[in-house]
C-alpha cells in the first residue's frame, strides 16, 4: 500500500478511535460530575440537532473547498471541543451547560469530518495508486478496531487515570488526525475543474442543497443505498443499545454485553478484511447478494436467543457480513456520486446514519416495553431483511460492475445475444 493511502488510513483510525473513546467517556463524565442520567440524557439530546443540521449544511463547504482542507478543519474542532472540556474543568468547574456547549460544537466536527474524509477517498484512489476495493476494505476493517480498542482504553483510562486525562487523550487523537491528513499533498484534495467552475458560479447554498436532494432522489443506487444503510444502523442501534442490555439484565449477567458488542466489531474486522483482499475478485453482485444474505443469518441467529454462545455466533456472521456490504457500498459510492455533489450527499446521508441509531434504540424501547424482548427483537430483524430482499431485486443494484469491466462486458454481450 502507497504512503499517501496509509496516511489517510491512519488518520481515518484515530479519528475513529478518538470518537470510540468519547463515546463512552463522555456519557460516564457527565453522570459522575452531575450525578443525573437525566443531565447525561439531555447532553446527548442537545447534540442531535446541530449534528443535523451540520451534517447537511456542511456538505456544501466540502463541495466547495479543498477536501483535504475541510479534513483537517473538522478533525481540529472535535479535538478543541474535547481539549477545552478538561481546561473548563480546572478554572471553574463542569456543569451541564458546558458539556451541552462543547458537545454542540463536538457535534459540528464530527459529521461533517466523517463526509469530508469520505468525499477525499476517490483523490486519494487517483493519486495512490489503490484500489477502490483494498481501500475501503482496509478502512471498514480499521473502524472495526476502533470500535473493538476505545471501549477498553476508556475504560482503563477512566480507572487509571481519571476524567480529564481520558478527555485530553480523546482530544490529542483528533490532533494526531488534522496533523496526519496535512501530510497529504494539498493537491490531493483540489476539487475537480467541474466542481471548482460550479463551487464558484455563484450558486446559493439553497440551490446547491437543492441539487444534493434532487441527487438522491433521482439516482436510483444512491436513493437505495441511503434507505438500506440507514435502516442497517437502526435495526443494529436497537439491537446494541436497547435489546441486548435489556436481555443480558434480565438474565443477570450483563459483564457479557461487552463481549457480543466485540463479537460484532471482529466480525467486521474479518469481513472487511476479506474484502479488501479479495474484493477485486468474483462478481460484485455476489459480494452484495453474500454480505446481505449473511446479515439476514446474522440476526436470525441473534434473535433465536436460544443460548449466549449461539449470540456470540450470530453476532460475529453479522459484523462479517456488515463488513463486506460496508465496504462495497463504499466502492460503489466513489463510482456513481458524481463528484462535484459528492460532499452534499454524503452529508446527508451521514446525517441519516446519525440519527438513525438513536431512533433505533428508541423503537427498540418502545416495542420491547409494549410487545415484549423477543417480539422486538423479532420485529427489528425482519425490517431489516425486509428492507434487504427488496434492494437485491431494486434494479439499480442489479449491475454492480465498474463500467467496462470483464464482467461487464460478457454482460452486454450475453444480453445482445438474447435481443
Amino acid at each position: 500500500m502507497t504512503l499517501l493511502a496509509a496516511t489517510y488510513l491512519s488518520s481515518y483510525t484515530l479519528s475513529a478511535l478518538g470518537n470510540s473513546i468519547a463515546a463512552i467517556v463522555l456519557p460516564l463524565l457527565v453522570l459522575q460530575s452531575t450525578g443525573s442520567a437525566l443531565a447525561a440524557g439531555t447532553v446527548a439530546a442537545a447534540t442531535i440537532v446541530p449534528a443535523v443540521f451540520a451534517g447537511i449544511f456542511m456538505g456544501v463547504v466540502i463541495d466547495r473547498i479543498n477536501r483535504r482542507t475541510s479534513s483537517v478543519l473538522t478533525d481540529l474542532v472535535s479535538a478543541l471541543a474535547m481539549g477545552a472540556l478538561p481546561l473548563v474543568d480546572m478554572i471553574t468547574g463542569l456543569s451541564v451547560g458546558w458539556f451541552v456547549l462543547f458537545g454542540i460544537i463536538g457535534a459540528i466536527g464530527d459529521v461533517p469530518g466523517i463526509t469530508a474524509r469520505e468525499a477525499l477517498l476517490p483523490a486519494v484512489i487517483r493519486h495512490g495508486g489503490v484500489s477502490a476495493e483494498r481501500i475501503t476494505g482496509a478502512r471498514e476493517a480499521l473502524g472495526a478496531v476502533a470500535v473493538l480498542v476505545g471501549p477498553a482504553a476508556a475504560a482503563f483510562m477512566l480507572t487509571a487515570w481519571g476524567g480529564a486525562t481520558a478527555l485530553w487523550v480523546t482530544a490529542g487523537t483528533s490532533l494526531a488526525a488534522a496533523l496526519l491528513t496535512m501530510l497529504i499533498p494539498h493537491h490531493v484534495g483540489t476539487l475537480e475543474e467541474t466542481t471548482a467552475v460550479n463551487a464558484a458560479s455563484g450558486q446559493r447554498v439553497w440551490g446547491q442543497l437543492r441539487e444534493g436532494w434532487t441527487e438522491m432522489i433521482h439516482n436510483k443506487f444512491v436513493l437505495v443505498t441511503t434507505i438500506l444503510t440507514t435502516s442497517a444502523v437502526i435495526a443494529i442501534g436497537g439491537l446494541q443499545g436497547m435489546i441486548l442490555p435489556f436481555y443480558f439484565t434480565e438474565i443477570n449477567r450483563p459483564g457479557l454485553l461487552g463481549l457480543v458488542i466485540s463479537a460484532i466489531a471482529a466480525g467486521s474486522l474479518v469481513g472487511g478484511g476479506v474484502y479488501a483482499v479479495a474484493g477485486t475478485r468474483g462478481s460484485r453482485r455476489g459480494w452484495f447478494v453474500t454480505g446481505s444474505l449473511g446479515s439476514v443469518l446474522g440476526l436470525a441467529i441473534v434473535a433465536s436467543l436460544v443460548s449466549v454462545w449461539t449470540l456470540f455466533l450470530g453476532a460475529f456472521v453479522l459484523g462479517f457480513s456488515v463488513g463486506l456490504f460496508g465496504a462495497l457500498v463504499g466502492v460503489l459510492s466513489i463510482e456513481r456520486i458524481p463528484e462535484d455533489k459528492r460532499g452534499r450527499v454524503l452529508g446527508t446521508q451521514n446525517t441519516f446514519v446519525t440519527a438513525a441509531s438513536p431512533l433505533g434504540i428508541f423503537l427498540a424501547g418502545v416495542m420491547t416495553e409494549l410487545l415484549g424482548l423477543h417480539t422486538a427483537l423479532v420485529m427489528l430483524a425482519a425490517m431489516w431483511s425486509l428492507g434487504l430482499f427488496v434492494a437485491l431485486g431494486a434494479r439499480s443494484m442489479r449491475n454492480l460492475e465498474r463500467p467496462g469491466s470483464a464482467q461487464d462486458q460478457v454482460r452486454e454481450v450475453n444480453g445482445a445475444r438474447d435481443a
